[in-house]
């Protein structure tokens, strides 16, 4: 298993038998994605067997009363749950993909919070602003991490054009979608999530 604490890799080694022997050909390389990945299945997997029932009570965020203790709990789990296995794929590559990286160049715990306050950003603002909407899934996640890749080379105090790029690309495209496009995806959210990443990437610059 490998944990990255400050960008640096704190590895602990151990020497087991049996089933042991054969699970040290794996590398548990990412302790926080690899985590949210297996938790995200296993209630993608739960809430199927539930017939959506374990989504809309803990894994999705929607306004509900102040005075329910589940209404602020959801506001950080609903990133857990996903409506469909496409929902899942759709997100968890990209996650899988960027993730990683991320973790090893800004750490295991600041990626955490990251994920955290992200998740606590994006549904707050979806509670003020979206009455009616209900959020789940790591869509945000992905953005938030899309978007934060594009500061892994830079130079001190300079924009990295891959920043501008994925800004037009993404940002916009999402803009355009959630003015004209009547749909359930919450394009607020993905904006939301990139401009975390953003904030995030240029804070650790």
């Amino acid at each position: 298993m490998e944990l990255y604490l400050k960008g640096k890799l704190v590895s602990t080694n151990y020497n087991g038998s049996g089933l042991m022997e054969y699970m040290q050909f794996f590398q548990y390389n990412s302790v926080v994605i690899l985590t949210y990945f297996f938790l995200s299945l296993s209630i993608l997997i739960l809430n199927s067997l539930s017939h959506n029932k374990l989504n809309r009570m803990f894994f999705s965020c929607y306004r509900s009363s102040p005075f329910n203790p589940l209404t602020y709990v959801r506001m950080f789990t609903y990133i857990l749950g996903h409506q469909n296995w496409e929902h899942f794929i759709s997100n968890f590559l990209y996650i899988l993909l960027i993730g990683p990286m991320m973790e090893e160049k800004y750490g295991s715990l600041p990626l955490l919070i990251m994920i955290l306050i992200c998740a606590f950003v994006s549904s707050a603002i979806n509670l003020i602003f979206c009455k009616k909407q209900r959020i789940l899934g790591a869509s945000g996640i992905v953005f938030m991490l899309i978007v934060l890749s594009s500061f892994v080379n830079f130079e001190a105090g300079k924009i990295p054009i891959t920043f501008i790029l994925i800004c037009l690309l993404y940002i916009v495209n999402e803009i355009r979608d959630g003015l004209f496009k009547k749909d359930d995806v919450s394009h607020f959210g993905h904006l939301m999530g990139a401009l975390c990443g953003a904030i995030f990437g240029f804070y650790f610059m």
